[in-house]
């Protein structure tokens, strides 16, 4: 193993990092997830070059390799362990172009989400994907998760937004996959099949991304009380099959919203809260719709076109159940007929373990995020149980495990009961196509 670090300094000098505080501040993610012993080093790659030369070395070692970027995955998709190199992207951070003729940005796998948007908007346009990690999490770790968020019900997952992507396998070799066309059907569709892989099948390190041009028209929002999970979900549900298409629509129950208040020390009345934002010529008009609907269904609604930042109460969550202790972050999502049968078994399981299972979800298009909040080192077994019950919920509900957060090490024994044994030996033989010796974040996903 030292050997193989030797290499590594020769090649890279350093960017190779052994001492322990690095080492460790570079083992985990926000999963909870506690590996066992530490990884080799950390390499703190500049370009695509210091890419290869790692994965060279450590292919001719033998040596797994865990890509890194903000440290902000929930899944255990990048956490490292003992004899491993941990490939950290984040000084890879340059935006090498935006484009208002082609309304594309071409960055590096580092750059943060939040820092790409802003830059985006200087020349009058945006990028759309928005998760709630979007001020510290990269562009690339949100390629390599097909992350989500708040506003891809109107604007699409991250894959929507991916164009070209340049990658490096684990053999060393670059290829470069994609279109800079709008339309492109020449051959399969690798970009798709990197979007979501984890750092499994290669290393992204740049990306050509859409953009959108600003919205001048104000944003319109809403906010709604309903005394029960229940309600809320019917009126998420009446609002869609209504055809209105709100740009945000956010769900955050009761024990949620208690959680969120005292942190924020903003007394609310009981209740589960819907938050909704339009945009859009038609921002007012479909607001004032939205609004109708939720009325209707008997809820309190309030109705504004100021800068009321509701949507900060939203992503409060996250601090504000970490106040509590440390946090087991689930991500399912079922068709959003199912969306108040979900809500239902979360309070079963509740009922079940005596458990409170605070939970937020992006509600138009069916994502949720139970959260159990724990104090001892390691998630419990009870919260496992728990765990269990609620992906075998949402599989039964017709949903699917992970909505936007990806598998990594938390649900990799649930996936071949998603994906069924025929289906799960195909992707495996797909990972060993592009990695026969495994070397790619081994023990994630499979």
């Amino acid at each position: 193993m030292a050997e193989v670090v030797e290499k590594l300094v020769a090649a890279l000098g350093k960017r190779v990092l052994t001492d322990s505080e690095s080492i460790r501040s570079a083992q985990f993610d926000r999963s909870g997830k506690h590996p066992d012993g530490l990884p080799l080093c950390v390499v703190e790659a500049h370009s695509t070059e210091d890419v290869v030369e790692v994965l060279r070395i450590a292919q001719q070692e033998r040596t797994a390799v865990v890509t890194r970027g903000g440290g902000s995955g929930l899944a255990g998709g990048a956490v490292s362990g003992e004899g491993e190199i941990v490939l950290s992207l984040a000084k890879m951070n340059q935006i090498l172009e935006i484009s208002r003729e082609n309304r594309w940005a071409r960055v590096e796998a580092g750059v943060i989400n939040e820092d790409l948007n802003n830059a985006a908007k200087e020349h009058g346009m945006w990028f759309a994907p928005d998760p709630a990690s979007r001020a510290w999490s990269t562009v690339g770790g949100n390629i390599a998760t097909n992350a989500g968020g708040l506003l891809c019900t109107k604007y699409g997952v991250t894959r929507e937004a991916v164009r070209e992507l340049k990658v490096v396998l684990a053999s060393g070799d670059v290829l470069t996959l994609g279109h800079k066309s709008v339309k492109g059907v020449s051959g399969f569709d690798l970009v798709s099949l990197f979007v979501g892989s984890e750092g499994t099948l290669g290393v992204i390190t740049e990306a050509l991304v859409s953009l959108k041009p600003v919205d001048k028209n104000p944003v319109w929002t809403l906010t709604a009380t309903a005394p029960t999970s229940l309600l809320a979900t019917r009126a998420v549900q009446e609002t869609i099959s209504g055809g209105l298409a709100p740009s945000v629509m956010e769900l955050v129950d009761d024990r949620c919203a208690e959680y969120i208040s005292s942190y924020l020390g903003q007394p609310l009345s009981p209740g589960t809260r819907l938050i909704a934002q339009t945009d859009g010529a038609d921002a007012p008009a479909e607001a004032k719709r939205i609004a109708k609907v939720w009325e209707m269904c008997g809820l309190e609604v309030r109705i504004a076109d100021e800068s009321e930042d509701l949507i900060a109460f939203r992503r409060a969550m996250l601090p504000a159940l970490e106040a509590k202790g440390k946090v087991l972050i689930e991500d399912v999502a079922v068709p959003l007929s199912q969306l108040s049968n979900m809500f239902a078994a979360i309070r079963e399981i509740e009922e079940k373990y005596g458990l409170v299972i605070p939970t937020v979800a992006h509600a138009a298009d069916g994502n949720l995020h139970p959260n159990f909040i724990y104090t001892t080192e390691e998630i419990p077994k009870e919260v496992w149980q728990a765990a269990d019950e609620l992906f075998q919920a949402a599989l039964a509900l017709g949903g699917t495990l992970t909505g936007e957060h990806g598998v990594g090490i938390l649900k990799k024994q649930w996936l071949q009961q998603e994906l069924g044994q025929t289906q799960w030996e195909l992707q495996l033989e797909i990972k060993r196509i592009f990695d026969p010796s495994g070397i790619l974040n081994p023990g994630k996903i499979f």
